[in-house]
């Protein structure tokens, strides 16, 4: 979502060679020079197609016919909808069975580090450092480890030539493709350029410990999703209003909400860049920055980036830690309670046919 690329809308020019290898041989007579195209007909041809200019994401293997309808945001509205709506229930019930599960595990747990004092150590063990490296990590780093994977394989995906159309249909968004909804969610997950996901991936791993002790595990999950479909959704309907339907792909508009989120409830914290670590500034004050760049870069017509889905990314952010938690995530009750009645109501089938 954060990077566009630009389609080129026609192919390339036939080589004269092969115009003349075509040509039926006429021996040793000379061929009758052909007349010029007058004026008119070179008109009529239609101008030359400007050339495609450089990008971060690859050339559309095929062009758009014409604009798409206003009434094709209708399916991804209601998709970015039911997805919302289904990531927070799932979310919900993960986190009863995370500490259900948790509760049942103590004691097995307690047995297994009794063992492992019991039990000679092995030097040099390439799990136990693995397991040592993971326990060192915070529980938003942890949390992040499986988005950045999904990311680094999609990444590898792009650089197979024959994936290079399915990557192009379902992991970069454009409200003129021929799929809508399920790039709304894959592209989240879609670079083309190192340097984008190595940015990408950057920040949220510096802002996973924050945002996860902010919100928990299964809550920043339900987030991160809902905001890469809401965030390109945005970008729909900007593409629509301008007319410009250039593909995008990205975590950006993800990561904008993570960032809008910290960012506004402790608007007092500070933040450096990466290569001047003696510049610092608040938290509140880089997200205004921001907020202001994409504006300018909305309304002045800038291509590099997908404004738009920046805008609705911080937004989401800004309205979730503000409004959303409470309209939505307390209010998570009544479906767990409807989870829990049903396990049970399961569970005592299961232990009377056992007992019979």
């Amino acid at each position: 979502m954060a990077w566009r690329c630009w389609a080129r809308a026609a192919g390339p020019r036939p080589h004269r060679l092969a115009l003349l290898l075509l040509q039926p041989r006429r021996g040793f007579r000379r061929a009758r020079p052909r007349p010029e195209e007058p004026p008119a007909a070179a008109a009529e041809a239609g101008p030359v197609p400007p050339p495609r200019r450089r990008s971060l994401c690859p050339p559309s293997p095929t062009a758009a016919a014409g604009r798409p309808s206003p009434r094709r945001l209708v399916k991804p509205l209601l998709f970015a909808v039911g997805f919302t709506g289904s990531a927070f229930g799932s979310a919900a019930i993960w986190q009863y069975e995370s500490l259900k599960s948790r509760v049942q595990t103590y004691f097995e747990e307690a047995r297994a580090d009794w063992m492992d004092k019991v039990r000679p150590q092995k030097r040099g063990d390439f799990r136990k450092q693995v397991n040592s490296w993971w326990n060192s990590l915070t529980e938003g780093q942890r949390t992040v480890t499986g988005i950045i994977a999904a990311n680094v394989f999609v990444f590898c995906l792009w650089r197979l030539p024959g994936m290079r159309r399915i990557m192009f249909t379902y992991f970069t968004s454009n409200p003129s493709s021929r799929a809508l909804c399920s790039p709304m969610l894959l592209s989240t997950f879609s670079h083309f350029s190192l340097f984008h996901m190595a940015a990408n991936m950057y920040v949220l791993w510096s802002f996973s410990s924050s945002i996860v002790s902010l919100l928990g595990c299964e809550q920043f999950i339900a987030v991160y999703l809902s905001a890469g479909v809401i965030s390109t959704f945005v970008s729909y309907v900007a593409k629509m209003a301008t007319g410009r339907f250039e593909p995008s792909l990205g975590a950006s508009g993800a990561i904008m909400t993570v960032l809008a989120a910290v960012c506004t409830k402790v608007p007092e914290a500070k933040l450096a860049i990466i290569l001047l670590p003696m510049f610092t500034f608040t938290a509140g004050s880089a997200l205004k920055a921001i907020i202001a760049f994409d504006t300018a870069g909305l309304a002045l017509g800038w291509r590099l980036f997908d404004h738009a889905a920046h805008l609705g990314g911080a937004l989401f952010g800004m309205w979730y830690v503000t409004y959303g938690h409470e309209l939505i995530w307390k209010n998570r009750e009544p479906l767990v309670k409807a989870w829990h009645e049903m396990r049970t109501k399961n569970t005592g089938k299961g232990g009377g046919g056992r007992s019979n």
